[in-house]
């Protein structure tokens, strides 16, 4: 499978900025096809986690409101030059991927 995350991460004054893009359809199961008619069923991402040097510094619950391809950013204290970032995220049908990076 082909990578469905980019990732940045800069460290300034203590503080470290997270930005990550993650493709992926984001469907709510309530959409119809409009060729067919038929129902798109629901396939969303339901969790994404950040961990720095292998602590857990954000979990997010998602749902089927989120948007397309979505974008997350987030900053949390601590992370200097090269410690080592890693995002990870699990859908409704068993799909995930993960991405480990080092800090800017």
């Amino acid at each position: 499978m082909a990578k469905t995350i980019k990732i940045r991460a800069k460290a300034k004054n203590g503080i470290t900025v997270v930005k990550a893009l993650i493709t992926h359809p984001m469907e709510t199961g309530l959409r119809k096809n409009k060729k067919t008619g038929e129902m798109i069923p629901a396939h969303f991402i339901q969790e994404v986690v950040c961990k720095h040097n292998g602590k857990e510094v954000i979990n997010c619950e998602w749902g089927g409101s989120v948007s397309k391809n979505p974008y997350l950013a987030f900053k949390f204290e601590g992370g200097k030059k090269d410690d080592a970032i890693e995002l990870s995220w699990k859908d409704n049908k068993g799909n995930s991927d993960s991405i480990s990076a080092k800090i800017r």
